[in-house]
């Protein structure tokens, strides 16, 4: 059963939808259904104003937008090693040398689809099952809240609660986790080739079902209703009605 995320997303104040990651055997029960253009390269976060007005984005390995999500999520390869290492380093400079974007190449763990849909929008309580991972879009202060509470039930030999590994957007909504079934996150949307499409402001926050049902535990024993949050809230609150906090100078 999918757990109720109605008290996180109040006290944190986080207003876009939460967005899911699916691989799932049917297509219905996620309508109403859009998918990229045939023919034509399309960033999935193109579709972030679709997901805002409770559109599902629909991808299969014969139409997935661009080579990018073609390969971290369908495996597919669209240019030769070669060709793509040239692009990654010589032309956009991601890497320091092609013998590291090489190593990293060989090292990527693509995603591997159990169904023949990935469906990435809105969440459909009724289609839990089929959830791989959950992504806020949130801001400085609400990235910092999701960090504690990513911490707040792990022990010092847990795996890390959280991450941010290089890689582009799409492979920040689930190829990067090397396992799914543990309580992690990461903090996505870093990638520079995918940010014109969200505002300036916001970040992602990518989280596995383990930790998604961790985060929405929270409760009022939990810094979500202590001061430090409080005050920080107040703080802001008082910015936005023109009213600095900072100390006076004078």
């Amino acid at each position: 059963m999918q757990p109720d995320s109605t008290t996180l997303l109040e006290r944190s104040g986080i207003s876009p939808p939460l967005i899911g990651f699916y691989d799932a055997p049917e297509i219905a029960p996620f309508a109403p259904i859009i998918t990229p253009q045939p023919g034509i390269r399309s960033c999935l976060f193109a579709f972030y104003q679709r997901w805002l007005d409770g559109f599902t984005l629909h991808l299969t390995s014969e139409n997935y937008g661009c080579g990018g999500a073609g390969h971290w999520l369908f495996g597919r390869e669209t240019r030769n090693r070669n060709d793509f290492i040239t692009f990654l380093v010589d032309e956009e400079g991601l890497k320091a040398s092609r013998t590291l974007m090489n190593e990293w190449i060989e090292r990527a763990q693509l995603y591997q689809p159990v169904h023949s849909h990935i469906l990435i929008g809105p969440l459909k309580a009724d289609q839990y099952p089929y959830l791989k991972t959950v992504t806020f879009f949130v801001n400085p202060d609400q990235l910092s809240l999701l960090l504690i509470g990513a911490q707040y039930h792990s022990a010092p030999d847990d795996p890390p609660p959280v991450i941010a590994p290089f890689g582009s957007g799409c492979s920040q909504l689930a190829p990067l986790f090397r396992d799914l079934s543990i309580s992690q996150a990461i903090v996505g949307a870093t990638d520079i080739a995918m940010r014109h499409y969200l505002p300036p402001d916001l970040l992602a926050f990518t989280v596995t079902r383990p930790m998604f049902e961790r985060l929405c535990q929270l409760d009022r024993s939990s810094f979500l209703f202590k001061p430090f949050w409080q005050r920080l809230k107040t703080a802001r609150s008082r910015n936005d009605h023109g009213t600095s906090n900072l100390p006076s100078t004078r």
